[in-house]
């Protein structure tokens, strides 16, 4: 057994068949070349270049489907803003609006821009308000720009609404040496429509929509990716036509096909093939949908969670929305939450099944109206682990 396990060991410290610098295949590297964007980061830059003489720039909000690079233009951009500004006059923040215990209340997204600013502020136990106050005492410390981006900002504002948004668009009436500028980045194209009149008139954004790559386009950027990470020889023909044609499938998603590409590496690794070859991204493929639907409960708001465990507790079998109402109203006094409207269930069950976790098919019940017939998409070994994370991390019962 150790014998064995030291072969393996001894073969990963060794020798690297496949990967040349696998750094450049995750998700924090940060690529010095984004093909097929030219167009929106000569916009955006265009957009915030102002700032580099003291000017405040017009907020932006960006939209487009994941992977289709909005993320990595607006850092790319920011990146060199930062590089071209003289005296630290223009500074970025990101923030991350899913990372929890960052963005999931209000106090804790100022909290947070304040420490990015160099303050110290108490995890809790202070009123938001004085806060937000410690926050603009650091921004207006002195002449310069802040470029505050907020990539997934309708997450954000589904947890919290839109005050936050309010405060942060008006606090440049009262500020006397610095300005902040929003940038806001949205899967959800309708996103704007949803907030206070108040917030987007005071917002004055511009918008760009960023387009799903198209096949080709994926291949051209998965090609750059390899040239970077992959020793010569190992990418078999065949493999990044595949995963860019799996990616363009599902909205051009970018960070899908390298993801693929990056799996299917690692599991040709773990097989000790020399090569890379189309079925490791099979098993790639099969390997990544079960993990993001993993992902993908994990990050649902807990409501979402109970109607969900709702229709696991059903067993899974052919049941109407009704009958998911029922069993998520005892759910929620199990749990303490408070329940929903049935109409609200109706809607996360709706988006259950955009995620694909679930099934459900609206069918006619003639003169007594329309309903859904609910039923998991799930099979046997992940519906178990489901129920394991939903029970020790979420204790359902």
């Amino acid at each position: 057994m150790q014998a064995s396990l030291k072969s393996i060991f001894e073969r990963y410290v060794t020798v690297n068949n496949i990967f040349k610098n696998k750094k450049a295949i995750t998700t924090s590297y940060k690529p010095e070349s984004l093909p097929h964007r030219e167009k929106e980061i000569n916009t955006i830059a265009t957009i915030l270049a102002p700032s580099l003489r003291g000017e405040r720039s017009s907020n932006i909000f960006i939209y487009g489907k994941p992977g289709t690079g909005k993320t990595a233009v607006i850092s790319y951009v920011a990146r060199k803003l930062e590089e071209s500004s003289k005296n630290g006059n223009v500074k970025v923040i990101y923030v991350n609006c899913k990372m929890r215990k960052i963005a999931d209340t209000e106090y804790r997204l100022i909290a947070h821009l304040a420490r990015e600013l160099g303050e110290e502020v108490p995890v809790t136990g202070l009123p938001t308000e004085q806060v937000y106050n410690i926050f603009f005492k650091a921004v207006d410390e002195k002449e310069r720009i802040i470029i505050l981006i907020l990539d997934e900002i309708d997450v954000l504002f589904e947890k919290i609404g839109d005050d936050f948004l309010y405060n942060l668009v008006r606090i440049n009436e009262n500020l006397k040496n610095a300005q902040i500028s929003i940038v806001g980045i949205s899967n959800n194209l309708s996103f704007l429509s949803s907030i206070d009149p108040r917030v987007k008139s005071s917002l004055s954004e511009e918008e760009l929509i960023f387009k799903p790559y198209n096949a080709a386009e994926l291949q051209n950027i998965l090609r750059d990716r390899c040239k970077i990470v992959f020793n010569d020889g190992v990418i078999s023909d065949g493999v990044v036509e595949k995963c860019a044609a799996l990616a363009a499938q599902e909205h051009g998603d970018a960070r899908r096909a390298l993801d693929l590409l990056r799996v299917a590496a690692e599991i040709a690794e773990r097989m000790n093939s020399d090569k890379v070859e189309e079925i490791h991204v099979d098993m790639a493929e099969a390997k990544i949908d079960r993990d993001r639907i993993l992902e993908t409960i994990e990050m649902q708001p807990r409501q979402s969670q109970a109607v969900l465990w709702s229709i696991i507790k059903l067993n899974g079998n052919e049941v109407y929305t009704g009958d998911v109402y029922d069993v998520y109203k005892k759910i929620c006094v199990d749990v303490g939450l408070k329940p929903l409207t049935q109409r609200r269930v109706s809607d996360l069950i709706s988006e259950l099944d955009l995620l694909g976790i679930i099934n459900a098919k609206v069918i006619s019940k003639g003169r007594y109206g329309r309903t859904r017939k609910v039923s998991l998409s799930l099979d046997n070994g992940l519906l178990e682990k489901i129920k394991e994370i939903m029970t020790t991390k979420y204790y359902f019962q």
